[in-house]
């Protein structure tokens, strides 16, 4: 069979127009384009840094312009009749829409036999379940509860002193015996019952076999990507190799995955519905997480840019900054700035501006236009540029 070539150009247009960029950005973006932003790339990851926004609500500003957060805060966080998604680990700690939830059980099944989740959680999974369970029956007799509000873990405080209680519940959240029922004004996650926040419907959908399950997870890993490898795809929902080669096997089989020749790439997938437009004409600050550019390799491998987020390096050996973010124009990435919302002056502070050698004239002046756009979404007065 004779494998089709795409050149890097399309590639690159090809994965832009799955992810959302091929269209124009709407005159005042509404819940339901919200929702279909959220349909189409499958999860927003969840991120604590909160120097310029929380990575969440990022992806969805990039897509559409200056959309209303509260809108994803209620999908998300908000009355039961009004939600739209749940937390779970995805790619990472991430928002996803309600029918991905059976398509990863066989995660929550695996963590529930202490097979999966962090090394500190999994005795919880077998000779210290009872502790867990016991945690369990509290939040089911006594509603929704909070890390804080057991006694056991007060005193505890910072990422790195995770008490007992936080590491059980950690890994009850895991194993999908329960799940967040709101956020917090601290962004602490409070915890309840799956019965009290996902939709009955949802919870009743039989639990698919695990192949069937990384095949569904495949499928949407490629319409999000439109073009991709294996380990890319796999990398989407962070699918085991085996589990994953087997479905995009069976995909190809089946024509919705056909074998392209990429230049760079060993092999590669396209979609079978993945669009092929001529033309973008995309302008976006894209976060650190988000899905366009979260396998740094596949980023430098379609757009030229080595990006590396560097908030854990120390600030004397840094090259762009502490919370980077590409800047993407047309169907490049033109430059990068380092961004901090300064809420106590009201200000959008970019403390410094990079653009890559082969950025077009325009694209400082069009940087601009988009920091200012973003300043007011975020309730900033002004943009700061060059200062720290």
């Amino acid at each position: 069979m004779k494998i089709e070539k795409i050149g890097l150009p399309l590639a690159r247009r090809i994965a832009l127009a799955a992810q959302g960029f091929a269209a124009p950005r709407p005159g005042t973006a509404g819940i339901s384009h919200l929702r279909r932003t959220v349909e189409r790339v499958q999860l927003h990851q969840i991120d604590s840094v909160n120097v310029l926004a929380r990575a969440h609500y990022l992806p969805a500003f990039s897509r559409l312009g200056a959309y209303d957060r509260s809108d994803l805060d209620r999908l998300a966080w908000g009355p039961r009749r009004q939600r739209r998604l749940f937390e779970y680990w995805a790619h990472e700690a991430s928002l996803l829409p309600f029918d991905l939830q059976p398509l990863l059980r066989w995660r929550m099944e695996s963590a529930d036999r202490g097979e999966t989740g962090w090394t500190g959680m999994r005795p919880f999974a077998t000779e210290r379940r009872a502790q867990a369970m016991a945690l369990l029956a509290r939040i089911r007799s006594e509603g929704a509860m909070a890390t804080s509000d057991f006694e056991t873990h007060r005193g505890q405080s910072g990422w790195w002193e995770w008490s007992d209680t936080k590491r059980a519940l950690e890994w009850l959240f895991w194993a999908g015996h329960i799940t967040t029922a709101t956020r917090r004004g601290s962004f602490e996650r409070v915890y309840d019952v799956p019965d009290h926040v996902l939709p009955p419907d949802i919870l009743a959908i039989p639990t698919p076999a695990a192949p069937d399950a990384h095949r569904a997870l495949i499928e949407r890993a490629a319409r999000s990507h439109g073009i991709a490898t294996e380990r890319q795809l796999r990398d989407y929902f962070r699918q085991p190799p085996a589990q994953a080669r087997a479905a995009i096997e069976e995909l190809a089989q089946e024509g919705i995955l056909i074998p392209v020749a990429v230049e760079g790439w060993r092999h590669a997938w396209l979609h079978r519905e993945a669009r092929q437009p001529r033309r973008i004409d995309a302008r976006a600050l894209l976060a650190p997480f988000d899905p366009l550019i979260w396998e740094r390799d596949r980023t430098e491998h379609l757009f030229g840019l080595r990006y590396r987020i560097e908030i854990y390096v120390p600030a004397e050996k840094r090259t762009y900054g502490y919370y980077v973010l590409p800047f993407l124009l047309g169907d490049r990435l033109v430059a990068r700035v380092d961004l901090k919302a300064d809420r106590a002056a009201s200000v959008l502070l970019a403390r410094s501006v990079h653009l890559e050698p082969d950025a077009p004239p325009d694209a400082h002046d069009a940087l601009l236009e988009e920091l200012s756009i973003m300043a007011t979404w975020l309730g900033l007065a002004s943009v700061r540029v060059g200062q720290p």
